[in-house]
């Protein structure tokens, strides 16, 4: 079993922000699979849908503790469902990456995000996949990073990053099908 997380914040404050991109893409992820409806288990606290991905069984997760909190309600899922980190994978917003630019990355340190080392923090390692998908855009360098990214994407912004989800799906069916070092290869 795999445990898929997208990183955000929950309610609509953060909609669209370009620190939800994880909860962004997720959502996309669990629409084009066989997935179930999300629902939210407050034992997790995260919303939760379950399914496949080339008939591996996987939870998807959006953790509603807010990002600085994420690894709270990926350590309570990997626990219950006894998941090792090597088998989750952590789809987040990288403000260091051009906009869209996806790079997969395993056993690495949280390079500055709260959300990534609320995981690590959480489940005591650092062993797990994240596929990093780039927010620097337009605006970058000209406010303080962590309003830059809590405001909206652009449309053109959007549109950039919408035209690579099909990439970011293949990204994680290799990832699950095959592992970290061959999508690593692949897709980097």
């Amino acid at each position: 079993m795999k445990l898929i997380v997208g990183l955000g914040n929950p309610g609509d404050k953060y909609k669209n922000t370009r620190h939800n991109l994880g909860f962004f893409e997720i959502d996309k992820l669990s629409s084009n699979e066989n997935f179930t409806e999300w629902k939210l288990e407050k034992k997790f606290n995260a919303m939760v849908s379950l399914g496949e991905i080339v008939s591996e069984k996987v939870i998807l997760a959006k953790p509603q503790t807010f990002m600085n909190n994420s690894g709270v309600a990926v350590g309570k899922i990997a626990r219950y469902h006894k998941i090792p980190p090597s088998d989750i994978i952590v789809i987040q917003d990288d403000l260091d990456l051009p906009l869209g630019t996806l790079r997969i990355s395993h056993n690495a340190s949280s390079g500055g995000h709260k959300g990534i080392q609320s995981i690590i923090e959480n489940i005591k390692s650092q062993e797990f996949i994240r596929l990093r998908i780039g927010i620097a855009g337009e605006k970058k360098g000209e406010i303080p990073a962590e309003d830059y990214v809590l405001e909206k994407f652009s449309q053109k912004e959007k549109d950039a990053i919408d035209s690579d989800a099909g990439l970011l799906i293949e990204a994680i069916e290799t990832t699950v099908s095959v592992g970290a070092l061959e999508a690593m290869n692949e897709f980097n």
